[in-house]
């Protein structure tokens, strides 16, 4: 009795004789169909090295899907931020997020998932990030020494401008009655001594003061200006001063003598002569 030839049934066994055959050499088996269709062609595939060093196919941008969105709760301290990223980004790229959020620098932020820190290059799927998942951010300790410097820094920059605005103010006052007593000099008025004398003293407790401040970069320049206002305004006060002292009018002393007139009278003595 002649079976009737069933094309299926041949061509699936021929399937399975070329799968075991393929298994056997250690290589890859594809469908016999596809492959006639296709005129044997193979897709290449690509692969990459995950930083956990697992090797996986290589992502492409061209699937149709854009990867889904995580909502990913930050706990900083006392504060809580929900940060949207997508699974396929890293956590370098989360840390540029948060900047916007926290202030902090990507270089300033250290991140804790699951007990551990992450590295910049490490994925969120990979790691295990899916949506509300719960990370730790805190500030590197590094960074907060360094933040502490410049603060530091910053007052006794703050500190020094202050004093030498305060030093300008008072020379602000004393140039002004400087400029008053050398218009008064200048018609002809004449001024005291005493107070010359006096405001050039207290100018230069003012050039004291700025000599006990000490400055650094842009400080330095504003000081040494009001050291020389200081400077042209104790130089006025000597041209002030000999001026003044120019004009002072002279004492003169004179003597007057008095005459007698002779006597008229003249008085003659007789002298008596004795043996």
């Amino acid at each position: 009795m002649n079976l009737p030839i069933i094309p299926g049934f041949f061509l699936k066994k021929e399937e399975e004789m070329i799968k075991r055959r393929l298994d056997f050499n250690g290589g890859k088996y594809e469908n016999a169909a596809t492959t006639s269709s296709c005129g044997s062609k193979e897709e290449e595939v690509k692969w990459e090295m995950r930083p956990g060093g697992m090797l996986v196919q290589q992502r492409s941008e061209n699937f149709g899907a854009p990867p889904p969105k995580l909502r990913i709760r930050v706990a900083y301290g006392a504060l809580r931020y929900e940060i949207a990223a997508h699974s396929l980004a890293t956590f370098g790229e989360l840390k540029k997020l948060l900047t916007a959020e926290t202030g902090l620098q990507p270089g300033e932020q250290r991140i804790i998932f699951r007990g551990k820190e992450r590295e910049n290059g490490e994925y969120l799927d990979i790691c295990g990030v899916k949506d509300r998942s719960k990370v730790i951010l805190i500030e590197d300790p590094e960074s907060i020494e360094r933040r502490f410097i410049e603060m530091r820094r910053n007052a006794k920059i703050q500190t020094v401008h202050r004093l030498i605005n305060d030093v300008s103010e008072e020379v602000d006052k004393l140039a002004k009655q400087v400029s008053a007593i050398e218009k008064s000099i200048a018609i002809g008025n004449k001024v005291a001594e005493l107070q010359i004398t006096t405001l050039t003293e207290m100018l230069m407790r003012q050039a004291v003061k700025l000599d006990s401040i000490s400055t650094e970069g842009d400080a330095c320049a504003l000081k040494d200006f009001q050291g020389k206002r200081v400077q042209k305004c104790v130089e006025t006060l000597d041209h002030v001063l000999k001026v003044s002292s120019a004009r002072a009018k002279p004492v003169i002393v004179t003597t007057k003598w008095e005459t007698f007139d002779p006597l008229c009278n003249t008085t003659t003595t007789n002298w008596q002569l004795f043996d």
